[in-house]
């Protein structure tokens, strides 16, 4: 086993090499929890403040259901319009939103918790590769749990929607690809 009793690496080599793994999981994992709330919190940024800003349409998806409940209904409407949407679908589709955006603003609190732990064990002097394992684990675990949370959210918004408005949504998002711009495959203008 490469480490002693007192939780020392034997050699400095395998402590070195350790650091580095350590350093590499902690920037891995720091990535991971930031992306995700970036993504998700509409109002501090990410994916959603971007398609706000260019005038484009949220697509279902994380950037749907972060930021207060007026936010959500917002981007609910500017994603509907042009599907031909009838105010009950509204209805339904805003408070599906609504409710998983509930849902998700307690796992992301839970994520940052994860986050914390996950700063506190890779600063500690001595790093505890179990704790490290067990909080992977977690960490994934919640990573689960809310993409199972937005998969319900999308399955119980597509049961709302018509064949029809979802295949229209879909070649939506295809050409915009989500950022409210020509498909990356367009071809493009000569100059």
């Amino acid at each position: 086993m490469a480490q002693a009793q007192n939780g020392r690496f034997k050699s400095v080599a395998l402590q070195q090499t350790a650091g580095r793994w350590a350093m590499v999981g902690l920037i891995a994992m720091a990535a991971t929890a930031f992306g995700a709330a970036a993504w998700a919190d509409g109002p501090a940024g990410g994916r959603a403040a971007h398609h706000a800003g260019m005038g484009g349409a949220v697509p279902f998806g994380a950037g749907l259901f972060g930021g207060p409940p007026e936010r959500i209904e917002r981007r609910v409407d500017r994603t509907l319009d042009g599907l031909q949407a009838t105010d009950a679908q509204r209805a339904q589709v805003k408070q599906i939103a609504v409710a998983a955006a509930k849902d998700l603003q307690a796992q992301r609190a839970a994520g940052r918790e994860l986050f914390e732990r996950n700063q506190q064990l890779f600063t500690a002097p001595v790093v505890d590769a179990n704790a490290a394992e067990q909080l992977r684990q977690q960490m994934l675990a919640q990573h689960d749990q809310t993409s199972r949370r937005m998969l319900q959210a999308m399955l119980e918004i597509s049961r709302v929607l018509t064949p029809e408005q979802r295949a229209t949504l879909a070649q939506r998002m295809k050409s915009h690809r989500w950022h409210g711009g020509p498909s990356h495959d367009a071809p493009r203008p000569a100059p």
